[in-house]
């Protein structure tokens, strides 16, 4: 029984190349999940997440929590034995990256308030 302690997965990315399939423990976190896809990742890529909340995992339809372990996120509907589970990976657009940049190209901002109470 010591095979069901254990998950097949691959990882869809959005250009539609796929990180897997591989063999998982399903008491692994979704986050250290996520390390090890970063560590996998195509390095001929564009964007390259740098840290586990760089992406998102979807499974089913449902956004998988860092904290929760994979048997806390599997959903079993659909699923059979010796099947393997496609998860889709998203990568969140780096929004910090472009605010800087949207800071230092735009003048600064001046007060201009003015109030009149009638």
């Amino acid at each position: 029984m010591a095979g069901e302690d254990w998950i097949e997965l691959k990882f869809r990315l959005a250009d539609g190349t796929d990180i897997g399939p591989s063999k998982y423990n399903q008491s692994m976190t979704v986050s250290s999940l996520k390390e090890k896809i970063i560590s996998q990742w195509p390095k001929d890529l564009e964007n390259i997440p740098k840290t586990v909340n760089d992406l998102k995992l979807i499974n089913a339809g449902k956004i998988l929590d860092n904290n929760r372990t994979l048997a806390e996120s599997r959903l079993p509907v659909g699923e059979l034995p010796g099947m393997i589970i496609t998860m889709h990976v998203v990568l969140r657009p780096p929004t910090l990256d472009k605010k800087s940049e949207k800071l230092q190209n735009d003048p600064p901002m001046k007060n201009r308030c003015a109030c009149t109470i009638l």
